[in-house]
Protein backbone atom coordinates (compact mmCIF):
# COMPACT_ATOMS: atom_id res chain seq x y z
CA UNK A 1 0.00 0.00 0.00
CA UNK A 2 1.54 3.12 -1.16
CA UNK A 3 1.23 6.19 0.86
CA UNK A 4 -0.56 9.40 0.27
CA UNK A 5 0.42 12.42 2.70
CA UNK A 6 -1.66 15.34 2.92
CA UNK A 7 -0.10 16.86 6.38
CA UNK A 8 2.03 19.32 4.99
CA UNK A 9 0.95 21.73 6.81
CA UNK A 10 2.35 19.62 10.58
CA UNK A 11 5.54 19.26 8.12
CA UNK A 12 6.70 18.32 4.74
CA UNK A 13 9.39 15.89 3.51
CA UNK A 14 13.03 17.30 3.27
CA UNK A 15 14.07 17.87 0.22
CA UNK A 16 16.68 15.10 -1.15
CA UNK A 17 18.99 17.92 -1.79
CA UNK A 18 18.66 19.47 1.61
CA UNK A 19 19.13 16.09 3.54
CA UNK A 20 22.42 15.49 1.57
CA UNK A 21 23.91 19.24 2.36
CA UNK A 22 22.95 18.87 6.14
CA UNK A 23 24.93 15.42 6.16
CA UNK A 24 27.77 16.77 4.37
CA UNK A 25 27.87 19.98 7.31
CA UNK A 26 27.86 17.04 9.68
CA UNK A 27 30.52 15.67 7.85
CA UNK A 28 33.12 18.82 7.12
CA UNK A 29 31.93 21.46 9.06
CA UNK A 30 31.25 19.97 11.99
CA UNK A 31 33.27 22.85 13.93
CA UNK A 32 31.78 25.06 16.22
CA UNK A 33 31.15 28.44 14.48
CA UNK A 34 31.71 30.62 17.55
CA UNK A 35 35.72 28.93 17.44
CA UNK A 36 38.65 31.05 16.33
CA UNK A 37 40.16 28.15 14.35
CA UNK A 38 39.75 26.92 11.02
CA UNK A 39 37.24 24.66 11.18
CA UNK A 40 35.41 27.04 13.68
CA UNK A 41 35.05 29.73 10.71
CA UNK A 42 34.45 27.26 8.23
CA UNK A 43 31.47 26.24 10.10
CA UNK A 44 30.35 30.38 10.86
CA UNK A 45 30.97 30.68 7.44
CA UNK A 46 28.45 27.80 5.83
CA UNK A 47 26.49 29.69 8.84
CA UNK A 48 26.67 32.70 7.39
CA UNK A 49 25.89 31.88 3.59
CA UNK A 50 22.55 30.41 4.24
CA UNK A 51 22.10 33.63 6.48
CA UNK A 52 22.54 35.13 3.22
CA UNK A 53 20.47 33.02 1.12
CA UNK A 54 17.17 33.58 3.63
CA UNK A 55 17.77 37.67 3.43
CA UNK A 56 17.59 36.80 -0.31
CA UNK A 57 14.11 35.69 -0.34
CA UNK A 58 12.92 38.70 1.72
CA UNK A 59 15.16 41.36 0.15
CA UNK A 60 16.41 42.53 3.43
CA UNK A 61 19.82 42.67 5.03
CA UNK A 62 21.32 39.58 6.64
CA UNK A 63 22.31 41.12 9.76
CA UNK A 64 18.30 41.21 10.53
CA UNK A 65 17.93 37.56 10.38
CA UNK A 66 18.36 35.87 13.75
CA UNK A 67 18.28 31.82 14.03
CA UNK A 68 16.45 30.04 16.04
CA UNK A 69 15.05 26.42 17.08
CA UNK A 70 11.71 26.91 14.82
CA UNK A 71 8.25 28.81 14.93
CA UNK A 72 7.69 28.36 18.46
CA UNK A 73 10.87 30.12 19.67
CA UNK A 74 10.29 32.62 17.58
CA UNK A 75 6.94 33.54 17.88
CA UNK A 76 7.75 33.49 21.81
CA UNK A 77 11.14 35.83 21.19
CA UNK A 78 8.41 38.11 19.45
CA UNK A 79 6.27 38.22 22.48
CA UNK A 80 8.13 38.23 25.33
CA UNK A 81 11.56 40.12 23.89
CA UNK A 82 9.22 42.94 22.93
CA UNK A 83 6.97 42.90 26.21
CA UNK A 84 10.45 42.95 28.22
CA UNK A 85 11.86 45.77 26.19
CA UNK A 86 8.79 48.18 25.67
CA UNK A 87 7.10 47.49 29.52
CA UNK A 88 7.99 51.06 30.51
CA UNK A 89 6.16 52.38 27.41
CA UNK A 90 2.95 50.45 27.77
CA UNK A 91 1.68 46.98 28.47
CA UNK A 92 -0.71 46.52 25.78
CA UNK A 93 -0.98 43.77 23.56
CA UNK A 94 -3.37 43.30 20.58
CA UNK A 95 -3.42 39.82 18.81
CA UNK A 96 -6.64 38.25 17.10
CA UNK A 97 -8.61 35.29 18.32
CA UNK A 98 -7.46 33.12 15.13
CA UNK A 99 -3.62 32.35 16.81
CA UNK A 100 -1.56 29.16 16.91
CA UNK A 101 -0.83 28.42 20.19
CA UNK A 102 2.97 29.72 20.12
CA UNK A 103 1.29 32.87 19.87
CA UNK A 104 -1.88 32.33 22.36
CA UNK A 105 0.11 30.72 25.08
CA UNK A 106 2.57 33.15 25.29
CA UNK A 107 -0.47 36.38 25.16
CA UNK A 108 -2.10 34.66 28.01
CA UNK A 109 0.92 34.22 29.80
CA UNK A 110 1.95 37.69 29.73
CA UNK A 111 -2.19 38.75 30.72
CA UNK A 112 -0.78 36.70 34.19
CA UNK A 113 2.31 39.24 33.81
CA UNK A 114 -0.52 42.51 34.22
CA UNK A 115 -0.15 42.89 30.33
CA UNK A 116 -3.74 43.80 29.20
CA UNK A 117 -4.31 41.83 25.81
CA UNK A 118 -6.89 42.08 23.09
CA UNK A 119 -7.83 39.57 20.74
CA UNK A 120 -9.74 40.87 17.67
CA UNK A 121 -12.31 39.48 15.95
CA UNK A 122 -13.10 37.25 12.46
CA UNK A 123 -15.39 37.25 9.66
CA UNK A 124 -16.62 33.97 8.32
CA UNK A 125 -13.71 33.42 6.19
CA UNK A 126 -11.15 34.46 9.29
CA UNK A 127 -10.14 37.87 8.02
CA UNK A 128 -8.91 39.78 10.86
CA UNK A 129 -11.25 42.86 11.34
CA UNK A 130 -9.39 46.24 10.48
CA UNK A 131 -12.28 48.31 12.06
CA UNK A 132 -12.07 46.13 15.28
CA UNK A 133 -7.70 46.71 15.25
CA UNK A 134 -8.62 50.82 14.71
CA UNK A 135 -10.81 51.08 17.99
CA UNK A 136 -8.10 48.89 19.84
CA UNK A 137 -5.01 50.37 19.46
CA UNK A 138 -4.16 52.90 21.72
CA UNK A 139 -0.60 54.92 22.79
CA UNK A 140 0.24 52.45 24.70
CA UNK A 141 0.10 49.66 22.43
CA UNK A 142 3.62 48.26 22.14
CA UNK A 143 3.19 44.97 19.98
CA UNK A 144 0.55 43.47 17.67
CA UNK A 145 0.83 40.05 16.27
CA UNK A 146 -0.96 38.72 13.69
CA UNK A 147 -0.56 35.28 11.46
CA UNK A 148 -0.04 35.85 7.99
CA UNK A 149 -1.55 32.89 6.57
CA UNK A 150 -4.18 30.73 8.68
CA UNK A 151 -2.76 27.14 9.41
CA UNK A 152 -6.40 25.53 9.53
CA UNK A 153 -8.34 27.55 6.79
CA UNK A 154 -5.19 29.50 4.70
CA UNK A 155 -6.84 32.81 4.99
CA UNK A 156 -4.31 35.31 3.96
CA UNK A 157 -4.26 38.50 6.16
CA UNK A 158 -4.31 41.87 5.16
CA UNK A 159 -0.88 42.39 6.96
CA UNK A 160 -0.08 45.49 4.75
CA UNK A 161 -2.91 47.15 5.58
CA UNK A 162 -2.88 46.18 9.09
CA UNK A 163 1.13 47.22 9.15
CA UNK A 164 -0.54 50.80 7.89
CA UNK A 165 -2.69 51.05 10.60
CA UNK A 166 -0.41 49.88 13.11
CA UNK A 167 2.48 52.73 12.31
CA UNK A 168 -0.11 55.19 11.45
CA UNK A 169 -1.79 55.46 14.96
CA UNK A 170 2.27 55.13 16.68
CA UNK A 171 4.97 54.37 14.98
CA UNK A 172 6.66 52.85 17.70
CA UNK A 173 4.61 49.91 17.98
CA UNK A 174 6.40 46.82 16.80
CA UNK A 175 4.10 44.62 14.35
CA UNK A 176 4.81 41.09 14.18
CA UNK A 177 3.91 38.49 11.29
CA UNK A 178 3.42 34.58 12.29
CA UNK A 179 4.48 33.85 8.89
CA UNK A 180 4.97 30.14 9.59
CA UNK A 181 2.48 28.93 6.52
CA UNK A 182 2.98 31.42 4.40
CA UNK A 183 6.39 31.25 3.93
CA UNK A 184 7.27 29.78 0.70
CA UNK A 185 3.56 30.47 -0.11
CA UNK A 186 3.24 33.34 -1.13
CA UNK A 187 6.03 36.67 -1.18
CA UNK A 188 6.80 38.53 1.73
CA UNK A 189 8.73 41.61 1.79
CA UNK A 190 8.79 42.90 5.22
CA UNK A 191 10.37 46.38 5.00
CA UNK A 192 8.36 47.03 2.04
CA UNK A 193 5.10 46.14 3.83
CA UNK A 194 6.13 47.46 7.35
CA UNK A 195 6.50 43.99 8.93
CA UNK A 196 8.96 44.27 12.26
CA UNK A 197 8.99 41.09 13.42
CA UNK A 198 8.60 37.72 11.37
CA UNK A 199 8.38 34.26 12.01
CA UNK A 200 9.13 31.43 10.23
CA UNK A 201 9.72 27.58 10.63
CA UNK A 202 11.93 25.32 8.36
CA UNK A 203 10.21 22.25 8.17
CA UNK A 204 7.45 23.56 6.55
CA UNK A 205 9.06 24.32 3.20
CA UNK A 206 11.18 20.99 2.77
CA UNK A 207 13.65 22.07 5.14
CA UNK A 208 14.92 20.12 8.39
CA UNK A 209 12.66 19.87 11.67
CA UNK A 210 14.46 21.75 14.66
CA UNK A 211 15.39 25.10 12.77
CA UNK A 212 13.63 28.41 12.03
CA UNK A 213 14.89 32.19 12.24
CA UNK A 214 13.30 35.50 13.38
CA UNK A 215 13.62 38.33 11.14
CA UNK A 216 13.91 41.74 13.14
CA UNK A 217 14.22 45.20 11.87
CA UNK A 218 16.68 47.70 12.48
CA UNK A 219 14.90 49.39 14.57
CA UNK A 220 12.89 46.72 16.80
CA UNK A 221 14.42 46.60 20.71
CA UNK A 222 13.89 43.76 21.47
CA UNK A 223 15.50 41.63 24.47
CA UNK A 224 16.89 37.62 24.16
CA UNK A 225 15.18 35.66 25.96
CA UNK A 226 17.81 32.77 25.89
CA UNK A 227 20.67 34.33 27.41
CA UNK A 228 24.16 32.76 27.52
CA UNK A 229 27.28 32.98 25.65
CA UNK A 230 25.92 36.11 23.39
CA UNK A 231 25.81 34.56 20.21
CA UNK A 232 24.15 36.20 17.34
CA UNK A 233 24.97 39.60 18.74
CA UNK A 234 23.62 39.11 21.86
CA UNK A 235 20.19 38.17 20.10
CA UNK A 236 19.72 34.48 21.03
CA UNK A 237 22.75 32.54 22.67
CA UNK A 238 23.51 28.88 22.09
CA UNK A 239 25.81 27.11 19.85
CA UNK A 240 23.88 27.44 15.86
CA UNK A 241 22.97 24.56 14.49
CA UNK A 242 24.93 24.13 11.35
CA UNK A 243 23.81 21.52 9.42
CA UNK A 244 20.27 22.99 9.97
CA UNK A 245 21.08 25.90 9.22
CA UNK A 246 22.64 25.26 6.28
CA UNK A 247 19.71 23.13 4.99
CA UNK A 248 17.25 25.77 6.02
CA UNK A 249 19.24 28.25 3.48
CA UNK A 250 18.99 25.69 0.61
CA UNK A 251 15.41 25.20 1.26
CA UNK A 252 14.63 28.82 1.39
CA UNK A 253 16.63 29.53 -1.98
CA UNK A 254 14.71 26.03 -3.87
CA UNK A 255 11.05 27.59 -2.39
CA UNK A 256 11.46 31.05 -3.42
CA UNK A 257 12.99 30.20 -6.33
CA UNK A 258 9.85 27.78 -7.90
CA UNK A 259 7.29 29.52 -5.39
CA UNK A 260 5.32 30.65 -8.58
CA UNK A 261 5.41 27.42 -10.28
CA UNK A 262 4.64 25.39 -7.23
CA UNK A 263 1.86 27.96 -6.40
CA UNK A 264 -0.01 26.67 -10.16
CA UNK A 265 0.06 23.27 -9.66
CA UNK A 266 -1.41 23.16 -6.23
CA UNK A 267 -4.05 25.92 -7.50
CA UNK A 268 -4.97 23.20 -9.84
CA UNK A 269 -5.31 20.52 -7.11
CA UNK A 270 -7.05 22.61 -4.55
CA UNK A 271 -9.91 23.34 -7.08
CA UNK A 272 -9.81 19.42 -8.24
CA UNK A 273 -9.63 18.46 -4.56
CA UNK A 274 -12.76 21.40 -3.47
CA UNK A 275 -15.06 19.88 -6.56
CA UNK A 276 -14.77 16.39 -5.67
CA UNK A 277 -15.71 17.45 -1.95
CA UNK A 278 -18.59 18.97 -3.10
CA UNK A 279 -19.79 15.43 -4.79
CA UNK A 280 -20.04 13.60 -1.94
CA UNK A 281 -23.03 14.20 0.77
CA UNK A 282 -22.53 15.85 4.26
CA UNK A 283 -18.75 17.35 3.31
CA UNK A 284 -18.61 21.24 3.48
CA UNK A 285 -15.29 23.55 3.25
CA UNK A 286 -14.55 26.38 6.06
CA UNK A 287 -12.74 29.84 4.44
CA UNK A 288 -12.21 30.18 1.15
CA UNK A 289 -13.38 27.78 -2.40
CA UNK A 290 -13.52 29.13 -5.58
CA UNK A 291 -15.41 26.75 -6.89
CA UNK A 292 -18.40 27.34 -5.02
CA UNK A 293 -18.03 31.08 -3.96
CA UNK A 294 -20.27 33.35 -6.06
CA UNK A 295 -18.15 35.55 -5.74
CA UNK A 296 -15.03 33.81 -7.01
CA UNK A 297 -15.93 34.93 -10.68
CA UNK A 298 -15.08 32.70 -13.59
CA UNK A 299 -11.70 30.58 -14.35
CA UNK A 300 -9.40 33.37 -15.45
CA UNK A 301 -11.45 36.69 -14.50
CA UNK A 302 -10.19 39.79 -12.96
CA UNK A 303 -12.35 38.64 -9.77
CA UNK A 304 -11.21 35.08 -9.96
CA UNK A 305 -7.51 35.69 -9.92
CA UNK A 306 -8.63 38.58 -6.70
CA UNK A 307 -10.07 35.87 -4.84
CA UNK A 308 -7.05 33.54 -5.13
CA UNK A 309 -4.70 36.27 -3.68
CA UNK A 310 -6.98 35.69 -0.56
CA UNK A 311 -6.25 32.37 0.44
CA UNK A 312 -3.41 29.71 -0.39
CA UNK A 313 -4.70 26.75 -1.69
CA UNK A 314 -2.22 24.83 0.19
CA UNK A 315 -4.98 24.20 3.06
CA UNK A 316 -8.45 22.88 2.76
CA UNK A 317 -10.63 22.65 6.18
CA UNK A 318 -13.66 20.13 5.66
CA UNK A 319 -16.18 19.38 8.01
CA UNK A 320 -17.65 16.19 7.97
CA UNK A 321 -21.45 16.28 9.07
CA UNK A 322 -21.93 12.85 11.26
CA UNK A 323 -18.40 11.92 11.55
CA UNK A 324 -15.69 12.27 13.99
CA UNK A 325 -12.36 13.84 12.88
CA UNK A 326 -10.17 11.42 14.94
CA UNK A 327 -12.62 8.82 13.53
CA UNK A 328 -12.01 9.99 10.00
CA UNK A 329 -8.22 10.51 10.64
CA UNK A 330 -7.17 6.94 11.56
CA UNK A 331 -10.01 5.30 8.96
CA UNK A 332 -7.90 7.16 6.32
CA UNK A 333 -4.65 5.94 7.65
CA UNK A 334 -5.48 2.26 7.34
CA UNK A 335 -6.16 3.38 3.75
CA UNK A 336 -2.14 5.01 3.78
CA UNK A 337 -3.86 8.33 3.79
CA UNK A 338 -2.56 11.08 6.51
CA UNK A 339 -4.30 13.89 7.43
CA UNK A 340 -4.65 16.46 10.12
CA UNK A 341 -7.79 16.53 13.05
CA UNK A 342 -6.21 20.36 13.34
CA UNK A 343 -3.32 21.96 14.23
CA UNK A 344 -0.26 19.21 14.62
CA UNK A 345 1.81 21.23 17.55
CA UNK A 346 -1.72 21.16 19.68
CA UNK A 347 -2.39 17.23 19.10
CA UNK A 348 -1.34 15.92 22.45
CA UNK A 349 -3.94 18.62 24.23
CA UNK A 350 -7.19 18.24 21.99
CA UNK A 351 -9.46 21.35 22.02
CA UNK A 352 -11.94 23.09 20.08
CA UNK A 353 -10.28 25.12 17.81
CA UNK A 354 -10.04 28.76 18.26
CA UNK A 355 -10.14 29.03 14.22
CA UNK A 356 -13.41 27.25 13.90
CA UNK A 357 -14.95 28.89 16.82
CA UNK A 358 -14.14 32.51 15.56
CA UNK A 359 -15.31 31.83 12.10
CA UNK A 360 -18.89 30.69 13.20
CA UNK A 361 -18.61 26.87 12.45
CA UNK A 362 -21.77 25.07 13.80
CA UNK A 363 -21.00 23.91 16.95
CA UNK A 364 -22.08 19.89 16.10
CA UNK A 365 -18.90 20.26 13.29
CA UNK A 366 -16.53 21.63 15.54
CA UNK A 367 -15.07 18.35 17.14
CA UNK A 368 -15.95 16.76 12.91
CA UNK A 369 -13.34 18.89 11.04
CA UNK A 370 -10.05 17.67 9.36
CA UNK A 371 -7.16 19.37 7.49
CA UNK A 372 -6.10 18.26 4.00
CA UNK A 373 -2.67 20.18 3.00
CA UNK A 374 -0.59 20.20 -0.07
CA UNK A 375 2.91 20.59 -1.55
CA UNK A 376 4.24 21.06 -4.64
CA UNK A 377 5.08 17.15 -4.60
CA UNK A 378 1.07 16.53 -4.15
CA UNK A 379 0.27 14.63 -7.46
CA UNK A 380 -3.32 14.97 -9.04
CA UNK A 381 -3.16 10.91 -8.89
CA UNK A 382 -2.99 11.64 -4.60
CA UNK A 383 -6.19 13.93 -4.68
CA UNK A 384 -8.09 11.72 -6.80
CA UNK A 385 -7.25 8.23 -4.64
CA UNK A 386 -8.17 10.27 -1.81
CA UNK A 387 -11.77 11.39 -2.82
CA UNK A 388 -12.09 7.93 -3.84
CA UNK A 389 -11.06 6.57 0.03
CA UNK A 390 -13.54 9.40 1.17
CA UNK A 391 -16.43 8.52 -0.78
CA UNK A 392 -15.85 4.39 -0.22
CA UNK A 393 -15.41 5.28 4.13
CA UNK A 394 -17.67 7.59 4.89
CA UNK A 395 -21.04 5.49 4.23
CA UNK A 396 -19.70 2.87 7.18
CA UNK A 397 -18.56 5.47 9.43
CA UNK A 398 -21.62 7.11 9.92
CA UNK A 399 -22.83 4.09 10.89
CA UNK A 400 -21.02 5.05 13.94
CA UNK A 401 -22.16 8.32 15.00
CA UNK A 402 -22.16 9.10 18.46
CA UNK A 403 -25.42 9.74 19.89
Amino acid sequence: MREIYLDNSATTRVDPEVQQLVVECMDRNYGNPSSLHRKGLEAEKAARHAREQIAATLKVDPKNIIFTSGGTESNNNALFGVAYSARRSGKHIITTELEHASIASPAAFLEELGYEVTRLPADARGVVKLDALKKALRPDTILVSVMAVNNEIGTVEPVAQIAQLVHAANPKTVFHVDAVQAYGKIRLRPKQTGIDLLSVSSHKFHGPKGVGFLYCGDNVRMHPIILGGGQQMDRRSGTDNVPGICGMGLAAEKADRSLNQNLAHVNELHERFCEGIHAIPGLSINGWDETADPEAGQPGSPEREAFLTRRVPHIVSVSVDGVRAEVLLHALEDKGIYISAGSACSSNHPAVSRTLKAIGVPERLLDSTVRFSFCDWTTEEEIDETLTALRGILPALRLFVRK
